[in-house]
């Protein structure tokens, strides 16, 4: 869905992004470390919409954590960010382990947001569940 939603907004002329978490996260920390990390959110915050998925896969440490936190400050009321998580935000915790940290983050995605759950059936799963019938006809 955020690949469709992404294709859409692109296919109508913005500037969309579509990055995994942990790869958004791990540029984040390389620019940091070569003294580029403004110029890299500064990137991130001239597209119209930024897609995140896999949010909620893998604990970021601290600072990872804060490096995000900037990007969506970044994109914070003038870019739409959209974000794909296996998680609910209750679970969010355990992705960010500073609890103010993880508020901050889910109050900026939230704020004038729109909150689609898709449930927590695997589309993948599904799709192979039934295809399974028709391989053994």
């Amino acid at each position: 869905m955020l690949i469709a939603l992404g294709t859409e907004a692109a296919m109508k002329g913005y500037r969309v992004r579509y990055t995994l978490a942990t790869k958004l996260v791990n540029e984040l920390v390389e620019a940091a470390d070569k003294k580029q990390l403004n110029k890299t959110i500064a990137r991130y915050g001239r597209v119209d919409l930024l897609c995140t998925d896999e949010l909620g896969y893998m604990e970021l440490d601290r600072h990872g954590a804060e490096l995000l936190f900037q990007v969506l400050t970044e994109c914070e009321e003038k870019n739409s960010v959209a974000i794909a998580s296996n998680e609910s935000f209750g679970g969010w915790t355990k992705t960010f382990t500073d609890p103010r940290l993880c508020a901050a983050i889910v109050n900026r995605l939230t704020f004038n947001g729109t909150i689609i759950e898709t449930g927590t059936d695997s589309y993948r799963l599904a799709s192979t569940r039934a295809e399974e019938p028709a391989k053994a006809g």
